[in-house]
């Protein structure tokens, strides 16, 4: 079989950045995996306890949790995902906090 030049093993980029999370002062890494005129998916790795600060939301985005769990928080609601959960951010501000050593999918319509 012959592999896509496009296709990402998504679990092992996550492991690798997970450890390089573990090493950073802000104990998190991510690389963008795809991107193209419409769309973005980055992989984002969270150590246990980092956290990403309330930011605004893009037009539409989706937040996928390869491994781990983590709370995904606005002002007034917060909701706990785990591996293998699958949400819609929120169009508020938002913020995302690790509750464990985690890897999460982050795609992002650009328009």
């Amino acid at each position: 079989m012959t592999v896509h030049p496009d296709i990402t093993q998504v679990d092992a980029v996550a492991a690798e950045l997970l450890g390089e999370a573990r090493t950073h002062d802000a104990r998190r890494a991510a690389r963008t995996l795809v991107t193209g005129t419409a769309q973005r998916a980055t992989l984002i790795a969270l150590a246990d306890g980092a956290e990403l600060a309330e930011h605004d939301s893009p037009p539409a985005a989706t937040l996928y949790v390869v491994m781990g769990r983590v709370r995904l928080h606005t002002h007034d609601q917060s909701w706990t995902l785990e591996g293998g959960q699958l949400v819609r951010i929120p169009p508020q501000r938002h913020g995302l906090t690790a509750l464990a050593d985690s890897a999460v999918l982050l795609t992002v319509a650009l328009h």
